[in-house]
């Protein structure tokens, strides 16, 4: 998947711009606060239908402006370059609006699956040492773009759980609460025997990236956690023994909605045991691995991969190790910096196509 053109109006403090990204590294270059996370920022917002930096509603919108407004062109296979792909995206923090390829889109999710684009920012460590609706939103966003009914499945599940909620916090009970236990049973286990599938099948990629990538970490092994004791007990009667205390609390304890992973290593069996910076080389090898598993689903067409600041987020060994991946991959890279990182090997370098980021304006070197 190749970007050829990002337009962002209304973006923080950009001014109106159109980027023409190359089809390798690209690099945005300036001072602190000067905009190159807003236009990482606006293109993650294409890809996932929320910012990596918090509510679009609070200050991704300009001020003094209703909306942010942004458009995309690009290419999803190289074998044919004339096949060009098109979406735009209005938002104002409360309402949006879409197209994709010159038609309306009804749900926010379409026009995310359209494109795909893998993150990595200061906030990425919260993979690994966040909550666990950070992991299980890792999980569905890998299996939304490479399982063309999972969302389906997903929303189904979505469904029955608020309708049980409902009946939870409401006092209602019986037939009602037995019906809405069925369907939730139903729409659950597809989705739980996905994401471990999902997960297992990361893993060989995780173990892959990691011994190229970060290999003092050592072996890594991902773990699923079902969101209840699976081992001891279906869901049909983990939701019956837990219904007294479902109806006090008001909503439901088990089930795939709490659901979560972990990631250990040969000697760090606890995740918690990881140092930040370990943990955020773990959360890179865990994105890359979700993008390696992407291109593999979709005969070599990699993600767009976005690096924000990446020289702040890893040492300078580290820096080298991901690019020689990403270049030996073929991928088009996104990179934010402070300044050109003369360390970087001449090879990676040779062919970067570098925008100069200042006070809001960005212009091709």
């Amino acid at each position: 998947m190749q970007i050829t053109r990002f337009d962002l109006h209304h973006v923080r403090n950009l001014q109106p711009t159109s980027l023409r990204p190359g089809p390798g590294l690209n690099l945005l270059l300036g001072d602190n606060g000067a905009g190159k996370t807003s236009v990482l920022e606006g293109l993650h917002l294409m890809a996932y239908g929320r910012s990596f930096r918090g509510r679009v509603r609070d200050g991704l919108v300009q001020r003094g402006r209703d909306a942010i407004e942004l458009y995309a062109e690009w290419r999803e296979d190289p074998a044919q370059p004339d096949r060009i792909r098109r979406a735009g995206l209005r938002h104002t923090g409360q309402d949006w609006s879409g197209r994709l390829d010159g038609a309306d889109v009804a749900q926010l999710g379409d026009l995310c699956a359209a494109l795909m684009v893998v993150t990595f920012e200061p906030g990425s460590h919260a993979l690994i040492s966040g909550s666990s609706e950070v992991r299980r939103r890792f999980l569905d966003w890998g299996l939304f773009h490479v399982e063309q009914d999972f969302l389906v499945q997903w929303r189904r599940y979505a469904r029955a759980l608020r309708q049980r909620n409902a009946l939870l916090k409401s006092g209602v009970g019986g037939s009602q609460l037995d019906a809405w236990d069925h369907e939730l049973v139903d729409a659950a286990l597809p989705l739980d025997t996905r994401r471990e599938a999902y997960l297992q099948r990361l893993q060989i990629a995780v173990q892959t990236v990691a011994q190229q990538v970060a290999p003092a970490l050592g072996a890594p092994e991902l773990v699923f956690l079902p969101g209840w004791r699976r081992q001891e007990l279906s869901l049909a009667d983990a939701l019956i023994v837990a219904r007294d205390r479902d109806r006090a609390a008001g909503h439901t304890s088990v089930g795939p909605h709490r659901a979560d992973w972990r990631i250990r290593f040969d000697d760090r069996p606890d995740q918690s045991l990881l140092s930040r910076g370990q943990a955020k080389q773990s959360a890179l090898c865990c994105l890359l691995a979700q993008a390696r598993d992407c291109a593999d689903r979709f005969e070599g067409r990699w993600p767009v991969i976005a690096l924000d600041d990446l020289a702040s987020e890893l040492d300078r060994h580290h820096q080298r190790q991901v690019l020689a991946y990403l270049q030996d991959a073929g991928a088009q890279v996104l990179i934010t910096g402070t300044e050109r990182p003369d360390h970087w090997p001449d090879d990676i370098l040779a062919n970067a196509v570098t925008f100069h980021v200042e006070h809001g304006v960005v212009r091709p070197e």
